[in-house]
């Protein structure tokens, strides 16, 4: 039997820096909720970037859905992923670009690691 996979970092930013030299990330401009003046927004560009352990050798997909209605979720991205074994950090950066928001809410957002959730969160978008 093994473990499922631990998420230890779930960020939302605007941008994750990686030093070539030391391979550390910089994390820039860390926000929790989007402000829009008008509805429907789009917010042109986001990262999320989360670490991940326990994640046995080899290949994995990770699926981030996305909607108003934790029962009514859209697939807004989905990737492979290598774990070279259950005890190393991975560090995922996932771009979003162009996300819509038709109205402000909490919007629900799951996160699986080979279908199984690991994060169930939500982002508020306000007025």
């Amino acid at each position: 039997m093994h473990s499922k996979p631990q998420l230890l970092a779930w960020l939302t930013c605007d941008g994750v820096h990686l030093d070539p030299a030391t391979g550390k990330h910089t994390i820039l401009g860390v926000f929790s909720n989007i402000r829009a003046h008008r509805f429907p927004v789009t917010h042109p560009f986001m990262i999320w970037f989360m670490t991940l352990t326990d994640c046995a050798a080899g290949p994995h997909k990770i699926r981030i859905l996305l909607g108003v209605d934790p029962t009514q979720m859209q697939l807004l991205l989905e990737r492979t992923f290598e774990s070279p074994g259950p005890l190393q950090r991975i560090n995922l950066i996932n771009e979003i670009r162009n996300l819509s928001f038709p109205a402000a809410g909490d919007y629900s957002i799951t996160i699986e690691v080979d279908d199984e959730p690991i994060l169930a969160t939500s982002l508020a978008v306000t007025s």
